[in-house]
């Protein structure tokens, strides 16, 4: 009987492969692949990106590969999905207080690292009081500043056990803040824990080596080949809930410049990096133009930013003449193209309590080369006459937001007669002088972390990365990121500080991102579905492990037979 069963058995899967239907392949996981997949040895994707000292973003956001490529092997709170929703991740559930001060997570006890330890609130507590630890110095200190007792402890007058981040049981961690915090659960986004067992065990630095790496992600580092490559294989030791289709990710590393024609090439899989003659061959090209998807982002606006505690930017006749000497729409239609829109205020059209439009008529937003020139006569450089050398400084910049730069010194040149040489800076080094103050001026860009003004506007005020103070936009930042119930208030208050940045110009806002990121036909998913507003895209944060798409994306069936890691 046990024979001819077999034999039957035998005979349908004959059957069946001989009707064109295979049975179904599972990947490293055990996750059956979908039913136009490539199989499980096609399932990886390539990138290119700079190589940086860290796979963490505990211990550094800007020196990370690529700022996110590498961060990958956390389980943090949340993710954000295409349609900018949280997913719970890494919580079970979680709760606020009465007076919306504390926060508290209960995490998910079957989330494990690779070395067996549990993730637990421990871990937690410790990834925070490190960050907070002035010996660490950490690079996006300033983000978590509405913790309590937090900006003490970063500048050593307070323990870092006295931050608001506290142990309440095993796998229950509890944040509280300075004020009421209604926006906390989009910046929850980014607790993502370091192991404490693997960091006093082989140092800050543990997932810089296979040897060493432990992951709590489906992901863990196999590989990084110093000024080669980096590779992340499965995790098979995960324990939690996600269970993706890609088995490995691997960045090459290279210049931004080298990455559209790797791309060509069929080296990488995507390309983020486009120069204007890139774009142009894209436009030109059909196939290239069907794989290049334009999209949103996070909400990146490019501007000009200035040393405003020093002589001449200290001057607002000086600020308003650079603001009314730039043609925003010229470095549109023949540099950014497709990949950006004009940007007449920080808040990208789209974003919460974003007013772009009503601000573009405000007086430092109109291009006027002669009441520029007046401007700057009056604060004493007529024809630009006395005005100190100038270095335009940009931050490891691409092509197109190089040719940016240098159109923006050659309109100063035209329309003030100011000489500015533009300088595209190593990121670290560009990152350590803008925190310092030490830029006079600046082209630079800033994308959303969290989905509500308070993170975006909270940039500008005073005490951080910029050298502009304006005491009525701090207050009203301030007063409207803490206030609860009252919504309609809250965006008034938002849109009323947003003015005040304009018109005081703490920065001349250029361009609002649109940017296209080009992939291959062959990867699929539903994060590369249309969102709700209707746009396909790469979308943000791409792979890293505070997104949903890394979980989503596959290779289908029409992938090259040569394609190999």
């Amino acid at each position: 009987m046990r024979l001819r069963i077999l034999s039957l058995l035998a005979a349908a899967a004959l059957a069946l492969a001989g009707a064109g239907l295979a049975a179904a392949e599972t990947n490293a996981w055990g996750v059956t692949l979908p039913p136009d997949a490539a199989p499980a040895s096609q399932q990886f994707v390539r990138l290119m990106s700079f190589e940086g000292t860290t796979a963490d973003f505990a211990v550094s956001v800007y020196k990370r590969v690529g700022n996110s490529y590498s961060s990958i092997m956390a389980t943090p709170f949340f993710r954000i999905n295409k349609n900018f929703e949280l997913e719970p991740v890494g919580v079970t559930s979680y709760e606020n207080s009465r007076d919306g001060k504390t926060w508290t997570f209960h995490m998910d006890p079957a989330v494990k690292w690779s070395d067996g330890n549990p993730l637990t609130a421990d871990d937690i507590v410790f990834t925070f009081q490190y960050d907070a630890d002035p010996k660490h110095a950490w690079d996006f200190a300033w983000f978590w500043s509405d913790l309590v007792n937090w900006d003490d402890a970063v500048a050593g007058k307070v323990p870092v056990t006295s931050i608001g981040v506290k142990k309440i049981n095993t796998y229950t961690v509890q944040f509280t803040t300075t004020v009421p915090s209604p926006y906390f659960l989009y910046k929850a986004l980014y607790v993502r824990p370091l192991s404490k067992a693997a960091f006093q065990k082989s140092g800050e630095y543990y997932n810089n080596d296979p040897a060493t790496a432990v992951s709590s992600s489906p992901w863990i580092l196999t590989e990084w080949t110093k000024g080669k490559r980096m590779v992340f294989g499965p995790n098979l030791k995960y324990t939690g809930k996600l269970r993706p289709y890609l088995e490995h990710i691997i960045i090459d590393f290279g210049p931004q410049e080298a990455e559209f024609n790797a791309y060509q090439n069929n080296e990488i899989d995507m390309c983020d990096a486009f120069s204007p003659a890139n774009i142009a061959t894209v436009a030109a090209d059909p196939q290239l133009s069907k794989e290049y998807h334009p999209g949103f982002l996070d909400f990146r606006t490019f501007y000009l930013g200035f040393d405003g505690f020093h002589k001449p930017f200290s001057d607002l006749k000086v600020r308003q003449a650079f603001a009314k000497a730039v043609d925003r729409d010229t470095i549109i239609s023949k540099i950014v193209g497709r990949q950006g829109m004009a940007a007449y205020s920080f808040l990208m059209p789209g974003f919460p309590d974003s007013n772009s439009q009503a601000l573009k008529g405000e007086f430092p937003n109109i291009y006027d080369v002669k009441t520029a020139q007046k401007l700057l006569a009056d604060a004493g450089y007529p024809g630009g006459k006395g005005f100190p050398a100038l270095e335009l400084a940009l931050r490891n910049e691409t092509p197109v937001n190089q040719a940016i730069g240098e159109a923006i010194a050659s309109m100063l040149k035209d329309n003030l007669g100011i000489n500015v040489q533009v300088s595209n800076k190593d990121q670290k080094v560009f990152m350590t002088s803008l925190n310092a103050h030490q830029l006079p001026f600046y082209m630079v860009s800033y994308g959303m972390d969290y989905l509500d003004p308070s993170n975006m506007l909270g940039i500008w005020v005073s005490g951080g990365r910029h050298a502009w103070v304006n005491a009525r936009f701090d207050q009203l930042v301030k007063d409207a990121t803490s206030l609860s119930g009252d919504k309609a208030r809250r965006d008034s208050m938002f849109k009323q500080a947003e003015k005040i940045l304009v018109d005081d110009v703490g920065g001349i806002f250029i361009y609002h991102q649109t940017p296209g990121d080009a992939y291959k036909p062959y990867l699929k998913g539903d994060q590369l579905e249309p969102d709700k507003a209707g746009v396909t895209a790469w979308h943000w944060p791409g792979l890293e492990d505070v997104g949903a798409l890394n979980t989503s994306i596959y290779v289908s069936r029409d992938v090259p037979s040569d394609r190999h890691m």
